[in-house]
């Protein structure tokens, strides 16, 4: 999902936070009614084994203990949401007719695991009275650019014609048709088969740029780019048909299934739009990734957005205390829910900057998006850093927000 640094993390600990990690263990006490429903989520990251399985062949025992053991991290914490990575590379977690089984599983791409990861998932996270939305990446196709390290049944090899290598991955094509519907196909099965709870996207569409290089979609732009008035226009439209008819076919296989998406936080700077947010960022989701996040919202294409605010209150470029209410006033009136995603990878980590070494930073995010009621929970980045939390700052988020247990917003 995330780019690479979302991830890395060093344990660190300090005596100060014994207290607050005790309390933030505590587990919800049975029968107490819930205090408000908002949602409390973390995000279960498959991709290169980053959350789970701890490392790709385990016993089929093992890998199911080790996610049972993130669930119940998740009911400790007083979290009432998993978003389970089940399609990290155009692969599958589940016994899929359109894709192969997922390398991180077994560490051999199509290799049966022995058991179903997806359909425990949902079991048990519904038993804990958690819920699990499935989160699918639509077109990445494997970290590296080697075709034929792909199982020979793979659709990228069965139909070279999708397939764009770009920044040392591959990608299916986004403005070819019939990868949209294939992808489309491929993650409905899920819907279908399972009862989950929604249908989850990350913050990748078109790629994130690379500098020098060109993601080559000449061919399928000159087939059927005619009418935008410029690549970029076109390549929009691509993902915005995507986003609409994903929507529109969630609710006809399963109608209460949510569909959810989970960009990078700054639509457009307002340098470059009166309508973007008052920062600097480097990257834009409508002009770099060809993602109109703010249009669906607006266009009430999704059930909710989770933008990544994975900046601290006050980062110049990109202030939360900015993000936030641009992003509440954005969602109002659209019936839209904000969900705020959370970097709690960032604390701790001693390459970051000072106000992540500070175990109250997350909490003062929390404390902040009480001012405004369309922000209807939270959702933290990732399932290792909650069960680790290494100074404590998620044991500090539950203490100070999560006292009572909380319902998820129907």
């Amino acid at each position: 999902m995330r780019r690479m640094s979302r991830r890395g993390f060093t344990i660190a600990a300090a005596a100060m936070v014994a207290g607050l990690t005790a309390a933030g263990d505590a587990a919800a006490v049975p029968g107490k009614a819930p205090s408000r429903r908002e949602l409390r989520g973390m995000w279960l990251a498959t991709v290169v084994n980053r959350d789970w399985p701890s490392k790709p062949g385990l016993p089929a025992a093992e890998q199911r203990a080790e996610l049972i053991a993130h669930l119940d991290t998740a009911v400790r914490r007083r979290l009432n949401a998993v978003v389970f990575q089940v399609r990290p590379t155009a692969d599958a977690l589940w016994p899929s007719p359109y894709e192969p089984w997922a390398e991180c599983l077994t560490g051999v791409q199509g290799k049966h695991p022995g058991w179903d990861p997806l359909g425990t998932a949902v079991a048990e996270a519904h038993s804990r009275g958690l819920e699990l939305h499935a989160w699918f990446n639509p077109f990445r196709i494997a970290n590296h650019t080697d075709p034929s390290r792909l199982v020979p049944t793979h659709p990228a090899r069965l139909h070279p014609e999708w397939v764009v290598p770009y920044g040392g991955k591959l990608y299916y094509n986004p403005g070819l048709p019939e990868v949209r519907r294939f992808v489309q196909d491929a993650m409905l099965d899920a819907v279908r088969h399972y009862a989950i709870d929604a249908v989850h996207w990350d913050d990748y569409f078109y790629p994130y740029p690379v500098a020098g290089q060109v993601f080559d979609d000449d061919e399928a732009f000159a087939l059927h780019g005619g009418g935008f008035p410029d690549r970029a226009a076109w390549r929009r439209d691509n993902i915005d048909r995507l986003v609409r008819e994903m929507g529109t076919r969630i609710k006809k296989a399963r109608k209460r299934v949510q569909f959810g998406v989970s960009p990078f936080g700054v639509w457009r700077n307002a340098s470059t739009d009166p309508l973007g947010s008052d920062t600097r960022a480097g990257v834009q989701t409508y002009d770099d990734l060809y993602a109109d996040t703010r249009g669906w919202v607006k266009k009430g294409w999704l059930d909710y957005i989770c933008p990544q605010l994975y900046w601290n209150i006050g980062f110049a470029a990109a202030d939360y205390g900015k993000l936030l209410p641009w992003w509440a006033d954005v969602v109002e009136g659209t019936g839209v829910r904000l969900y705020v995603g959370e970097a709690l990878y960032k604390a701790g980590d001693p390459a970051q900057a000072a106000p992540w070494q500070d175990p109250a930073e997350l909490s003062r995010h929390l404390t902040y998006a009480k001012k405004f009621p369309q922000a209807r929970g939270h959702v933290y980045f990732s399932a290792k850093e909650v069960g680790v939390d290494k100074i404590g700052a998620m044991a500090r988020v539950v203490a100070d927000h999560y006292r009572k247990p909380a319902e998820p917003p129907r």
